[in-house]
């Protein structure tokens, strides 16, 4: 997880928008269907476990506008008031200072924090750094089967990401599972009469994640190349699980510029790899990513971490997911 705080204009208000829209809306709205959970998802992936695990018992909202960037959103006053209102959170400790802020001084009581249920994994022990040559051998431990090594960043455009946590859970089906049971347990408390339906819808929804894992391990097995390059280290849980080394361009922050020396040695690496496809995301900027290509004779590609979904996309995370997966097997070079 990067641990990147709000920006400094933010945090001299933040106090003030709290109290503000606590005082806004201390209570359940008086617009809210008095039939339905009221559930506040701090970004996209968390909306989805809610909605296909709640169904029409709950009603959710997301604290991110589809195509926003999730990781430093600015709540308004109102939105601290949705908190303040709601009656469960779900959101990642760490991943939204903002969102971590408002809980605590609004909602902890009523607050799912995933990371409880889900530990995350390390930065630089989650696949985040390809080994380069000599480097870290016979170093690679724990965590889910199939993880990589991963030696502690040297180079500067990595070195913040040393004691940081990587938030991306989700881009593992497994691990969003395990999540899926925890939170219908949550919603079970909060709404005991439909209790049964949130253990049956997780049980349901299970199943499907574990399908999409199983098509995962098959589509990847027999590939070309394992290595792929992507514009920051968002990747680490999709690459431990299914056994792949990803080679980021910068760290965990998506808003990170990598110094000439570093696109140098990713260029280079690239070339050792015999790289075709340098992936970029969704909701940053491609020109790294076609720098890269254009120097090693490769093509760009997105590759989603889903964070959220963009503004113009109407699919879900299975939809998402098997597209990322499509994608990875034309850039591998997948039997």
């Amino acid at each position: 997880m990067n641990n990147r705080r709000a920006p400094r204009a933010l945090a001299a208000t933040s106090a003030a928008l709290l109290a503000l829209g606590a005082a806004a809306c201390s209570d359940k709205p008086a617009d809210a269907d008095p039939e339905r959970v009221e559930v506040v998802a701090a970004f996209y992936p968390l909306q989805f476990l809610a909605e296909q695990i709640g169904g029409d018992a709950v009603a959710v909202s997301n604290l991110v506008k589809p195509g926003a960037e999730p990781h430093d959103v600015e709540l308004s006053p109102g939105q601290v008031g949705e908190v303040a209102g709601a009656e469960l959170i779900v959101y990642l400790k760490g991943f939204q200072p903002q969102v971590d802020e408002a809980v605590q001084q609004n909602a902890a009581d009523r607050a799912f924090d995933v990371t409880t249920v889900e530990p995350l994994l390390d930065a630089t022990a989650a696949g985040h750094d390809h080994d380069h040559e000599g480097e870290g051998e016979g170093e690679g431990e724990g965590g889910h089967e199939g993880e990589g090594g991963a030696e502690t960043p040297a180079d500067p455009d990595h070195a913040a990401d040393a004691g940081s946590k990587d938030p991306h859970l989700w881009l593992d089906p497994t691990r969003l599972a395990t999540v899926g049971d925890q939170l219908a347990d949550r919603l079970a408390q909060a709404d005991p009469e439909h209790a049964d339906e949130y253990t049956a819808r997780a049980t349901e929804l299970r199943g499907k994640l574990d399908q999409l894992d199983a098509e995962f391990a098959a589509g990847l097995k027999n590939c070309q190349r394992r290595e792929i390059v992507v514009s920051h280290t968002a990747f680490g849980y999709l690459t431990t699980r299914y056994q792949l080394e990803q080679i980021g361009v910068t760290g965990l922050s998506p808003e990170h510029e990598p110094s000439p020396q570093r696109l140098a040695e990713v260029i280079e690496e690239a070339k050792e790899h015999q790289a075709t496809t340098i992936f970029f995301e969704t909701l940053v900027s491609p020109k790294v990513a076609e720098t890269i290509a254009a120097q090693v004779g490769a093509e760009t590609a997105v590759l989603d971490p889903l964070e959220g979904l963009a503004a113009d996309n109407n699919g879900d995370y299975f939809s998402v997911m098997r597209a990322n997966l499509a994608t990875l097997q034309t850039g591998l070079d997948c039997a």
